[in-house]
């Protein structure tokens, strides 16, 4: 069987990174797309939504070849939080997440180059944050690491000290929910375990 390229539609090192840990082989293709959307959306509807864009930009490119677009999304009740715009908003999201609960929606699309198929799916998971004071938050968005993160956050770094606990799939939190992607992609042929990923 001929193995099919695939493509990650995206710039996120850290989706890359995840992709690299299931063992695949791809290629990253990123295309910029108009992330507006509707305020009436639901969160899953607006990941669905962004992921499927990113997706299909990169697909209109190739003829054949699967391609993976995804978008992630920090919800604080029911008010979406994306990447902060500065070390003050991002201020602002941290003390809004402190010792509370929070969602993260991350979207997944995959599309088939070759015949235009595409299954587009979501995954949440619930975060919960011990409570922190301002100090504290202060010296977190002092690294930095807050700015390029929804929620202003990485629980894949520094920011896991803020996280006591979790309940659903890790690797979403991060960006991408990968067994999400292993269940989606072998509906397309491609089994995350076989020998010949590697």
């Amino acid at each position: 069987m001929l193995l099919l390229p695939i493509y990650l539609a995206s710039s996120s090192p850290r989706r890359r990174e995840l992709m690299e840990q299931m063992g695949l082989r791809f290629s990253v293709v990123s295309r910029p797309v108009d992330e507006t959307v509707d305020e009436k959306l639901s969160p899953e509807e607006v990941v669905k939504s962004l992921s499927a864009r990113k997706a299909l930009a990169v697909s209109r490119e190739i003829d054949r070849g699967l391609v993976i677009g995804s978008d992630t999304v920090v919800v604080w009740q029911g008010k979406i939080m994306g990447k902060p715009v500065s070390d003050a908003d991002a201020l602002d999201m941290l003390r809004c997440l402190q010792g509370n609960e929070h969602s993260v929606y991350s979207g997944l699309a995959v599309i088939d180059a070759s015949d235009g198929r595409m299954v587009c799916t979501h995954e949440r998971t619930r975060v919960f944050f011990r409570p922190a004071g301002d100090d504290e938050l202060k010296l977190y968005v002092n690294t930095g690491e807050p700015m390029d993160k929804a929620g202003a956050y990485a629980i894949q770094g520094r920011g896991a000290v803020f996280v006591s606990g979790i309940e659903g799939c890790y690797s979403n939190v991060v960006g991408l929910p990968l067994f999400l992607l292993a269940s989606v992609l072998k509906d397309f042929g491609v089994n995350v375990l076989g020998s010949d990923m590697n």
